[in-house]
């Protein structure tokens, strides 16, 4: 009877142990097979190996929940302190990813030279002179050199241009991935593919999620099933999306934008070619904080030759008068912000728009694009301005670097045509996030006051929304340098009292002879500012002068007086030129165009200039004399 009872209890508590075994090895089976953690992962990681731990923990403890959870809901209290902990913006925004959903990464392989074949290494390809004749004709498909792209191995070897510092940097061991969307419309293959290879090949396959191309309604049979077919056998998930009809870089992108798995959207152009090490500076940056929008920096591949030509890491994004996205070198604030390293990332004001990466869930929540806009154009600086308004900021990555085939000219049409297409774009952004500023840009572009601007109401409900800062924050505090006057004493036309002609920049370019005619009062060419600073500038330009030859040139402010510093006397109509002691005075009888610098005389109405139209947010003169 007593060892009856003993060989029952015995054998309950197999029974039991047995049981408890069964379920710990359910859990580890369930655990392995999610596709999200390998074997691999765990060999020498202590820090996986006590995932799996709470991992299998978690599901013992979960059997008696009456709800069945997904592997995301199964959290241990070490996950949710870390959510919880996780710093947020004014608006509830976390501004950093909770590790367990990053990757561990290991750089890409560097992609060998291919001896034999052109354009290797980034150097130029040179086609024999039998076929110059061809090349032109391809030329004109894609204004570039069609016979030469067609030539080079799709996956070519490139020189590593990063800075020495940059390619000794150590970035996180965990970081998000991402998905690349890439719009084309009629592209050519070779760039297209070169594009999609560059990225395959020099990207951690871990962090790359897939690459999307959305074809912008392309009429080339190339570019149809037999790219479907193609890229289907690649070694990344490659998807080719549709839009149907024409709908332009900004709504294909938005297309491609809502079906990405990615955490973080990367933007690429179709005739792009990715360097060593170029994804790795861009997440990371993401990472630390996820309202960054980083680009990388944009080299120059050769329309004509397609050579790899390094750009400068000392330039940054800017804008002028007319709202077209400029160069501009960086400012002697920003290296000292930056203590002198040239490998740090450098706040940008503006981004060319082509190329960057995103957090998702943070381009959903500053507003992806304003998708009223039409085609391509002004969709950057409306990105930018957005960004830097609304609490994020803008950066170029110098250690990230993709080289992109920048065309001398476009060789697509766009309905109505690009004028009408750009003042559309820029009016959009004017009366949304412009303030007063919107007046001086309708002054100096009569013709985007016309426009039909369309319904901004949604954008300007997003502003309210997101609590943006006013364009003066902006110009105040992120672009001190900008060539839109922040506070000047004049604005509008400069008229000669005894010619009744007006300063006229005649469309010249920097370096060129200002010039004079009849005012129009359009605007446009007539248009300059005297500025706080005593610079009478046209949009980056300003009057300067030698002093030797009597000649005033348009030369790029450069901010420092000098020779461009200029003094009026409202009372006498003087405009005095600083450095030399002349006053600027009507054209001679030599060349009627051209005003001159002569010693001053108040007495001659030829050196007395008139200045009357005035904006009601200028800066206030207290003093007759300026």
């Amino acid at each position: 009877m007593f060892r009856g009872k003993i060989r029952m209890q015995t054998c309950r508590i197999i029974l039991f142990t047995s049981l408890v075994w069964f379920l710990l090895d359910v859990a580890v089976i369930f655990y392995f097979s999610d596709p999200s953690t390998s074997r691999a992962d765990l060999i020498g990681d202590p820090e996986a190996q006590q995932q799996a731990k709470r991992h299998i923990f978690a599901s013992n403890n979960l059997q008696s929940t009456t709800r069945k959870p997904v592997v995301d809901d199964i959290l241990d209290t070490d996950d949710l302190a870390e959510e919880n902990g996780i710093e947020k913006d004014e608006r509830g925004f976390p501004l950093k990813f909770p590790s367990r959903k990053l990757q561990r990464w290991s750089p890409a392989a560097v992609v060998p030279e291919q001896i034999g074949f052109p354009g290797e290494m980034g150097r130029p390809v040179q086609l024999p002179p039998s076929q110059a004749a061809l090349m032109k004709e391809k030329f004109r498909l894609n204004q570039f050199n069609l016979l030469a792209s067609d030539s080079m191995a799709m996956n070519r070897s490139l020189p590593d241009v990063r800075l020495d510092g940059c390619r000794n940097k150590n970035y996180a061991k965990l970081l998000p991935t991402t998905s690349i969307v890439i719009v084309f419309h009629n592209e050519a293959w070779s760039t297209l593919l070169r594009t999609v290879w560059s990225i395959i090949t020099r990207s951690p396959r871990e962090l790359l999620a897939e690459i999307i191309l959305v074809d912008d309604a392309s009429e080339r049979d190339y570019l149809g099933k037999e790219l479907e077919d193609h890229v289907a056998k690649l070694p990344v998930p490659v998807r080719v999306m549709r839009t149907g009809k024409r709908s332009g870089l900004i709504r294909a992108r938005l297309i491609g934008a809502k079906e990405v798995k990615g955490q973080v959207i990367t933007f690429l152009d179709a005739h792009c070619e990715c360097t060593e090490g170029w994804l790795e500076p861009l997440l990371a940056r993401v990472a630390e904080n996820r309202k960054i929008v980083v680009c990388p920096i944009i080299d120059v591949i050769s329309d004509e030759t397609f050579e790899y030509v390094t750009a400068s890491d000392m330039t940054w994004g800017g804008f002028n008068w007319k709202l077209n996205f400029r160069w501009y070198r960086v400012p002697q604030r920003e290296m000292d912000r930056r203590g002198g390293d040239r490998t740090q990332p450098l706040r940008t004001p503006t981004m060319a728009g082509g190329l960057f990466s995103i957090d998702k869930e943070y381009f959903e929540e500053v507003g992806t694009y304003d998708e009223g806009m039409d085609i391509w154009g002004g969709e950057n600086l409306e990105m930018s301005f957005r960004v830097w308004m609304c609490g994020g900021t803008v950066e170029i990555s110098t250690c990230s670097h993709v080289g992109h085939v920048f065309r001398k000219t476009t060789p697509y049409s766009f309905p109505g045509g690009t004028a009408r297409i750009v003042n559309h774009n820029n009016a959009r952004l004017a009366e949304v996030w412009l303030d007063q500023w919107k007046e001086f840009y309708y002054e100096l572009n009569p013709g985007a006051r016309n426009v039909e601007v369309g319904d901004v109401s949604s954008r300007r409900n997003l502003r309210e929304k997101l609590q943006c800062k006013s364009f003066r924050w902006y110009l105040e505090n992120i672009y001190p340098e900008s060539q839109m006057p922040l506070d000047y004493f004049y604005l509008g036309e400069m008229r000669n009292s005894e010619s009744q002609t007006c300063l006229d920049t005649m469309g010249r370019k920097g370096g060129e002879n200002v010039g004079i005619s009849y005012c129009h009062g359009l605007g446009g060419n007539q248009v300059f500012a005297y500025t706080k600073r005593q610079q009478i500038m046209s949009d980056d330009n300003c009057l300067d002068a030698t002093g030797t030859d009597g000649l005033v040139k348009l030369i790029r402010c450069h901010g420092m007086a000098g020779n461009q510093a200029w003094l009026y006397d409202a009372e006498t109509g003087l405009i005095k030129h600083v450095n030399s002691g002349r006053c600027l005075a009507k054209p001679e009888a030599r060349d009627v165009t051209l005003p001159v610098l002569r010693r001053c005389d108040s007495s001659l109405l030829g050196q007395q200039w008139i200045m009357k139209s005035r904006f009601k947010w200028q800066a206030n003169d207290d003093s007759n004399l300026l």
